[in-house]
C-alpha cells in the first residue's frame, strides 16, 4: 500500500472532504473522502495522495499544471481534493466529456472563487473555451500521457490470489474486525451480535464522528465473495449486500443498454437516483445493504425498491436452525425511526432488484436542498402495473421518504386507486386521496411541513404524465390511440428529467497594446502558490509540525442560548486517558474581558448568551483524547428566556446602543407628490462563511517575559495579538503573531478568530506548554457566527412612469450576542440602500438587535447586499405595480455622472450606465535596496513598541542599548519597549555583529526608524500636544470620514460598479431551477491581474447565489443551530454555476485614486447574484399569473426550493393549507 505523509490523509480532522485516490487489483481507480474512509479497509488497496502524482521539485503532474496555470487555485485548502477527483477520472477516462468532469467534482467542497476555472482549465484540450488569449498558454501545457502514471503494485497483485487472512485491529475503545469468508462473518456475528457491519463507513463513521455514538466492535464484510457478487438472473439482478452504489450503477447502465426499455424501468429508476446520490467519493465505497439497513427516512434508494414489486431480501443468522430466511421488503419492513424487522445478529446477504414487466411503468423522484451531493427533502418511487392492453389499474404502489420516521408506503391511496382507468379523475382523487394520507404535524421535525406535502402531489402528477405519456406511444415510438389522449404540450416539460448542459465560456480584458512585456501589471500571472497548493505541498496553520510536548485543545461550549452557569464539573474529564487540565475564567491570568466592544468574554463565568459560548477548555495529549474529555465535562444550567429572532427583539426592545440614520430631502412631500405607494417588508437570512479551513491557532510560550508566539488562521493579525496580549496581561509588544495563509477567509476569520486564540494562549500560558487547536466544522460552524440576517420595512412613492419619489425604509440586523462589528456592517447597510438608484428623499434607519445567537460579523460585502437586496426588492414590485418591464423602470431610475448620493457624496467617474448597455448587449436582452544595519520598528495602539535591529545579543548588552536610544527618540520609558529576537525576515542585508561598530551602526538605524514614526504622528500631535503617546498612537487608524447626524462627509474613496442579467428556469412543481446564463459587465478600473480578478467575480457571484439562493440557517426556537456542517448547510456545487456564464472587464475605465488606476473587486460582485433572485421571482410571477395572480408577491431570500415552490400557488398548494401560526411549535424559526 502507498502512502503519503500531507496532503489530504494530514487534513482528515478537518472533515471537509480530503481526497485520495485508491486503486483495486482489477486495476480501477475510485476516489473516496479520507475522512470516511477507515485505514484499517485500507489493507491490499493501492492508495496515492495528491503529492504521490507529482510536486514542485521534480515535475508537476498534467492535472495540477492546468489547475495551477489556469487560475483554478485561489485559496488552494480545496485543491488537492479536486485534482485527485481528475486524477482518477483520467486514470480510468483519459479522454473525458465534460459532463464526465462535472460529474467527477459532485462530491468536491470548494471554494465557491474556483470552481469556473477548475471546469475550463481541466477540461484542457479536449474542448474549444472561448477565451482571451491573455488568460493563459494551453500549448505550454505538458500532454496526458497514461504511460507515465504509477503502475499497480506488483506486490499487492500478487497478493491478490492468494487466500486472504481474517484482520483485526483492537484501538483504545474500538475492534475492527475484516472477516474473509461467510463462515467466519457468521461466527463473528454470533460472538458479537450487536456488532456493527461496516462496509464505506458513510454512516457509523458519521455516527461515531458528530453523534457521539460508539461501536466496540466493528465487523467489515467487503472482502467477502459471496457479497460482493452480481447475478443475473431470470427476475432481475441480484447483487451481494456489500456491493459499492457505484459498481451496482455500471451493471445497471450495461443491462439497461441491452434490455428492452419495458424491463428497465425499475433499472431506469434506480439509475435515476444514483445520479443524484451524493458524490463518487461516497457512492465508491457506500453499500447497496448499507443503504437499506441503515434505514434512513430520506434513503434515496428505499422508496424505490419498496415500491418496485416483492423485493426479496435473504438473511442469515447463526442464531437460527435452518441458518437462512427471506423477507420481504415491504409496509411491514421498517418498524421505527431507523429500525427494520432485522435481527440483530442477521446479515443481509444480497438484493434483487427485479425487471420490469410489458404494461408496467415506474418513475423515481428526489427533492433536495441542492441538486448535487445533497440528502432529499423528499423521495419517492412509484409503480403502476395496467391490466394487460388497457389503462385499467392492476396494481400500483407509491412510496415515500421524508414524510415520516420510516419509508411508507401510501397504502389506503393505492387500494383506492387499484382498478381505476388512468385519467384525470384518477388523478384528482389520488391527490386528494395522498394530501390527507402523506399528511405531516406543523411541528414534524425537518420542518418545511408545507412544501414536503405538496411535493407528495406535485410528484404524483409529474409520475401520472410520464405514464401517461408513454400510454400514448408504444415502445418503438409510434403512437397507440386507443388507451388515452396524449399529455398536453404545455404539460409535456413537467414529464422530463433534470439536465443540466454543460458550463460554457468566460471573456477577459486584453493587456492594453503596447505594454512593454517585463511590465507585469494587467497580466494575468499565476497566483504564487498555486502550484504548491496543486501539490499539496502548501502549509497552512494546521500543516505546521507538532511540537515536542504538544498539547491539543478542545473548547467545552454552552448547549443552552440563556442561563445561569450553576456549576461546572469537569472530574469525570479526569479520568480519561491524556488528560492534563481543565481552563477556564479563573486561569486567565490578565482580563477576560475581550471582543471589538470589550463585551465578550474569554470564558464565560456567570452566564452564557448563546449555544455555543465557550465556557472552558480540555487538554490533552492527543486531538482524540481532548474530545473525548470535553464531552464528558458536566455543565448545570438556570435557564433564561432567550431573545432569538429579529421580530422577538423588536417586541422585546431588545437593540444595541447604537441607532443610525440617513435623510435627505422632504419625505412627506415626495409622498404627497407620488401617484402611487407601496409598502412592504422583505426578509435576508444570514450566511456561513463556509471557509474550507476552519478556526486554527497554535500558541507557542518562548518562556521569556511572557513572550509568546501564535500561529493563526486570521486576516486580522492586529487584533488577534492584542486581544491575547489582553488575556494574558502582557503588552503587544510580547505577542508574535504569524499569518503564512489562509485556506479562506470571507470576512469570518476578521476578528471571531480571536474567541478561539484567546482560549488557546490562555492555555498554553497556564501550561508552559505549545498548545494546538483546529476547530472541526460543527464547532466553527456553531461558534463563529456569520452574515447578519435582515429585515427590510419600505415605503416607496413613485410616478406612473416607474420614476421614484420617496423612500422610507426601516433596517433591522440580528447582531447577535455582542456588538463585534455589527454597528459597521448596519453603516454600510444604510449607504447601500438606494444601490444605484437616485432617490430624492430618503429617511432611513437602522437598528441592530441584540439576541441570543453567537455574534454576527463581517461577510464579504459587509452589510451592502443586505441593503442593496431590499432595494432591488421594493423596484422590483414597483415595477409590476406600474405594469412595465422592471429594466425599464430601473434605468429610469439609475443615477448620472455628478448626482449626488443619498449621503451626499457626488459621483464621479461613473461608468454604471456604460457597463448596464454593454451587459444588455451581450446578453442578447434587447524596489529594491540594501545596507549595512537596519532597524524596524512596531507602534502598537497600546503604546508599547516592538524592536527589532541588525545587531545580535551574545551578552554585550546591545539590545540593553537599541532600547535606550529608542526610549529617547520616541521620548517614551524603557518600559514600553521590547526586544524579542534578531531575524533576517523583518531586517535584512546586515553587517556581523563584530568590529566593535554594532552599537554604532545600529543605533543609528534605530534613532532614523524613531525619527520616521515621530513625522508620522506630527499632526497628529498638533492637533492634540496636551496628549499622552498613548493617545497618539490611537489615532493612527482613521476614522471613517462620515457624520450620519450631518449627513456629509466622505465615505468612500470611490465607487465600483457592476450590471449582471441572469437568466433562471424553475420547476414550478418541485421548486428546482437551473441557471441558464449570466452576462458580467464589472467595471474594476485598470485590473492589476484579469485572471485573479476574473476569479474574484466569479467566486464573488457563485457565493451570492448561495446567499440568495441555496444556504439557509436553520435555528430552533431555543436559538439551536441545526445546520452545523455540510449535511444540512448546502453551499453552490459545481453545477449550479450558470450554464453559460459570461464575464467581462470594463475597458478603458481608469481609477485615478488607486494603485496603478485598479479598483478593489473582492466585495462588489457579490450582490451581482441578485439577478438570479429576481430572475427566478419574474419566473415566479409568470407562473402565479397563470393562477390568476398577478399583483406583487413577497418572496424572502434565500430563494430555496421550498419558497419557490410555496409561492408558485396551484391546486396542489391549495390542497396542502398552512397551519395557523400560534397553534404550534415550529420545529425550526427564522432569526
Amino acid at each position: 500500500m502507498e502512502s503519503n505523509k500531507k496532503g489530504n490523509g494530514e487534513r482528515m480532522r478537518q472533515r471537509d472532504r480530503p481526497q485520495f485516490s485508491f486503486t483495486t487489483g482489477n486495476g480501477n481507480h475510485h476516489t473516496a473522502n479520507a475522512c470516511l474512509f477507515p485505514v484499517c479497509a485500507l489493507h491490499h488497496v493501492a492508495v496515492t495522495t495528491v503529492e504521490g502524482i507529482g510536486n514542485t521539485k521534480s515535475r508537476l503532474h498534467p492535472a495540477q499544471e492546468r489547475i495551477a496555470k489556469s487560475h483554478g487555485s485561489q485559496c488552494g485548502f480545496c485543491t488537492p481534493g479536486i485534482v485527485m477527483s481528475m486524477y482518477t477520472l483520467l486514470r480510468n477516462k483519459p479522454e473525458p466529456k465534460m459532463e464526465d468532469i462535472e460529474d467527477a467534482f459532485q462530491g468536491n467542497t470548494h471554494s465557491s472563487a474556483e470552481m469556473q476555472p477548475v471546469l475550463l482549465s481541466l477540461h484542457g484540450c479536449m474542448w474549444i473555451v472561448m477565451m482571451s488569449s491573455s488568460l493563459f498558454n494551453s500549448s505550454e501545457f505538458q500532454p496526458l500521457d497514461p504511460t507515465q502514471e504509477p503502475i499497480f503494485p506488483p506486490e499487492l497483485m500478487t497478493q491478490s490470489n492468494k487466500q486472504q487472512k481474517q484482520l483485526c485491529f483492537k484501538g483504545e475503545r474500538v475492534m475492527w474486525i475484516q472477516p474473509t469468508t461467510l463462515k467466519e462473518l457468521v461466527a463473528l456475528k454470533s460472538q458479537y451480535p450487536n456488532a456493527k457491519l461496516v462496509v464505506g463507513n458513510t454512516e457509523v463513521g458519521i455516527e461515531m464522528r458528530l453523534k457521539n455514538m460508539l461501536y466496540p466492535v466493528i465487523i467489515a464484510p467487503a472482502w467477502i465473495s459471496e457479497m460482493n457478487a452480481v447475478q443475473h438472473t431470470e427476475t432481475g439482478v441480484t447483487f451481494g449486500a456489500a456491493c459499492t452504489l457505484s459498481s451496482v450503477e455500471e451493471v445497471l447502465r450495461k443491462v439497461v443498454a441491452e434490455l428492452p426499455p419495458y424491463k428497465a424501468e425499475v433499472f431506469q429508476a434506480v439509475l435515476e437516483q444514483l445520479r443524484w446520490f451524493a458524490g463518487p467519493q461516497i457512492r465508491n465505497v457506500a453499500a447497496l445493504g448499507g443503504n437499506i439497513m441503515t434505514a434512513s427516512p430520506i434513503s434515496d434508494l428505499n422508496p424505490v425498491l419498496m415500491a418496485s414489486g416483492i423485493i426479496h431480501l435473504p438473511l442469515i443468522s447463526p442464531c437460527s436452525t435452518e441458518g437462512k430466511r427471506t423477507i420481504t421488503m415491504d409496509e411491514k419492513f421498517f418498524t421505527g425511526y431507523r429500525k427494520t424487522i432485522v435481527k440483530p445478529e442477521e446479515i443481509l446477504l444480497s438484493v434483487e432488484i427485479p425487471y420490469s414487466k410489458k404494461g408496467e411503468y415506474f418513475s423515481a423522484f428526489k427533492q433536495a436542498s441542492r441538486r448535487e451531493d445533497d440528502i432529499a427533502i423528499v423521495t419517492c418511487g412509484m409503480r403502476v402495473l395496467f391490466q394487460d392492453g388497457t389503462n385499467r389499474v392492476e396494481e400500483i404502489k407509491l412510496s415515500y421518504g421524508g414524510m415520516a420516521p420510516t419509508t411508507v408506503l401510501a397504502l389506503k391511496t393505492c387500494k383506492e386507486l387499484t382498478g381505476r382507468d388512468w385519467n384525470e379523475k384518477l388523478l384528482q382523487d389520488a391527490c386528494r386521496l395522498l394530501a390527507g394520507e402523506m399528511d405531516l404535524s406543523p411541528s414534524a421535525p425537518g420542518g418545511m411541513v408545507d412544501f414536503r406535502r405538496t411535493l407528495t402531489l406535485s410528484f404524483f402528477f409529474k409520475f401520472y404524465l410520464t405514464v401517461l405519456q408513454k400510454l400514448s406511444k408504444n415502445y418503438n415510438g409510434t403512437v397507440s390511440n386507443n388507451l388515452c389522449e396524449p399529455v398536453p404540450l404545455n404539460y409535456v416539460s413537467a414529464t422530463e428529467l433534470f439536465h443540466k448542459d454543460p458550463i460554457s465560456c468566460v471573456l477577459l480584458q486584453e493587456v492594453p497594446r503596447g505594454q512593454a512585456v517585463e511590465d507585469m501589471v494587467g497580466r494575468p500571472l499565476m497566483h504564487v502558490s498555486a502550484a504548491k497548493q496543486a501539490c499539496g505541498e502548501a502549509v497552512y496553520c494546521d500543516d505546521i509540525p507538532h511540537y515536542e510536548n504538544e498539547l491539543y485543545l478542545t473548547l467545552v461550549t454552552s448547549t443552552k442560548a440563556h442561563a445561569k452557569i450553576l456549576s461546572v464539573d469537569a472530574s469525570e474529564a479526569q479520568s480519561v486517558p491524556g488528560f492534563v487540565c481543565f481552563v477556564s475564567a479563573k486561569d486567565v491570568p490578565g482580563s477576560n474581558i475581550t471582543g471589538i466592544a470589550n463585551d465578550e468574554t474569554v470564558f464565560a463565568e456567570d452566564v452564557v448568551t448563546c449555544v455555543g459560548h465557550i465556557i472552558g477548555a480540555v487538554l490533552a495529549d492527543t486531538q482524540e483524547h481532548s474530545r473525548r474529555a470535553a464531552k464528558v465535562v458536566k455543565i448545570k444550567y438556570e435557564e433564561l428566556k432567550p431573545i432569538v429572532t429579529i421580530q422577538e427583539a423588536i417586541e422585546k426592545q431588545s437593540f444595541l446602543k447604537s441607532i443610525k440614520r440617513i435623510n435627505k430631502g422632504d419625505v412627506k412631500k415626495g409622498f404627497e407628490e407620488s401617484d402611487h405607494i407601496l409598502e412592504g417588508e422583505m426578509y435576508l437570512g444570514g450566511q456561513e462563511h463556509f471557509y474550507l479551513e476552519t478556526h486554527c491557532t497554535l500558541a507557542v510560550p518562548k518562556g521569556e517575559d511572557g513572550e509568546m508566539e501564535l500561529f493563526v488562521s486570521t486576516q486580522n493579525p492586529m487584533k488577534t495579538q492584542e486581544f491575547a496580549a489582553n488575556a494574558l496581561g502582557v503588552p503587544s509588544n510580547r505577542i508574535v503573531v504569524r499569518v503564512k495563509r489562509m485556506g479562506g477567509g470571507f470576512g469570518g476569520k476578521e476578528t471571531r478568530n480571536t474567541i478561539l486564540t484567546t482560549a488557546v494562549a490562555v492555555a498554553a500560558f497556564k501550561t508552559g506548554r505549545p498548545v494546538r487547536c483546529m476547530l472541526d466544522r460543527d464547532e466553527d460552524m456553531l461558534i463563529s457566527g456569520g452574515r447578519h440576517p435582515f429585515l427590510g420595512r419600505y415605503k416607496v412613492g413613485f410616478m406612473k412612469n416607474g420614476k421614484v419619489k420617496s423612500l422610507e425604509v426601516s433596517y433591522y440586523g440580528n447582531g447577535g450576542n455582542s456588538v463585534d462589528l455589527s454597528y459597521g456592517v448596519m453603516d454600510r447597510a444604510l449607504l447601500h440602500l438606494d444601490n444605484s438608484y437616485n432617490i430624492p428623499n430618503v429617511s432611513s434607519v437602522g437598528i441592530v438587535c441584540k439576541t441570543n445567537l453567537p455574534s454576527n460579523t463581517a461577510f464579504r460585502g459587509f452589510g451592502g447586499p443586505q441593503g442593496m437586496m431590499i432595494a432591488e426588492c421594493w423596484m422590483s414590485d414597483l415595477a409590476r405595480k406600474c405594469g412595465l418591464p422592471p429594466e425599464e423602470v430601473r434605468k429610469l431610475n439609475l443615477y448620472h455622472e455628478g448626482d449626488l448620493t443619498h449621503f451626499n457624496q457626488k459621483l464621479e467617474g461613473f461608468t454604471l450606465r456604460r457597463c448596464w448597455d454593454e451587459c444588455l448587449s451581450s446578453s442578447s436582452y434587447h524596489v529594491f535596496w540594501s545596507c549595512l544595519a537596519g532597524a524596524l520598528v512596531h507602534v502598537y495602539t497600546d503604546g508599547s513598541v516592538l524592536l527589532t535591529h541588525g545587531g545580535t545579543e551574545m551578552g554585550q548588552g546591545l539590545h540593553t542599548k537599541m532600547i535606550q536610544v529608542a526610549s529617547r527618540s520616541l521620548g517614551i520609558p524603557t518600559s514600553n519597549i521590547y526586544i524579542s529576537e534578531t531575524s533576517t525576515n523583518t531586517v535584512p542585508n546586515t553587517s556581523p555583529t563584530a568590529a566593535s561598530v554594532s552599537a554604532d551602526i545600529n543605533g543609528m538605524a534605530v534613532h532614523n526608524a524613531c525619527q520616521t514614526i515621530l513625522k508620522r504622528l506630527e499632526p497628529i500631535k498638533q492637533s492634540n500636544p496636551k496628549g499622552s503617546w498613548e493617545d497618539w498612537v490611537s489615532c493612527l487608524i482613521p476614522d471613517l470620514g462620515y457624520d450620519f447626524e450631518k449627513n456629509e462627509g466622505k465615505p468612500f474613496c470611490y465607487f465600483s460598479y457592476g450590471v449582471a442579467c441572469s437568466e433562471v428556469e424553475i420547476d414550478c412543481l418541485t421548486g428546482d431551477h437551473k441557471n441558464i446564463r449570466t452576462d458580467i459587465v464589472m467595471d474594476v478600473g485598470t485590473s492589476l491581474n484579469p485572471a485573479i480578478d476574473i476569479g474574484q467575480i466569479e467566486g464573488a457571484f457563485v457565493q451570492g447565489l448561495g446567499l440568495f439562493t441555496m444556504e439557509e440557517l436553520r435555528y430552533s426556537p431555543e436559538g439551536n443551530l441545526y445546520t452545523r456542517g455540510p449535511g444540512m448547510y448546502k453551499i453552490p456545487a459545481f453545477g449550479d454555476i450558470p450554464t453559460e456564464f459570461y464575464v467581462s472587464l470594463l475597458r478603458d475605465c481608469p481609477n485615478s485614486k488607486a494603485v496603478y488606476s485598479s479598483k478593489a473587486v473582492g466585495e462588489p460582485p457579490l450582490f451581482l447574484s441578485a439577478s438570479v433572485f429576481y430572475a427566478i421571482k419574474d419566473a415566479i410571477y409568470s407562473a402565479r399569473k397563470d393562477s390568476g395572480l398577478t399583483e406583487p408577491f413577497r418572496l424572502d431570500s434565500p430563494a430555496t426550493p421550498e419558497r419557490i415552490r410555496n409561492a408558485c400557488v396551484d391546486i396542489f398548494t391549495k390542497m396542502c393549507p398552512s397551519a395557523e401560526p400560534g397553534t404550534f411549535k415550529p420545529w425550526s424559526v427564522r432569526v
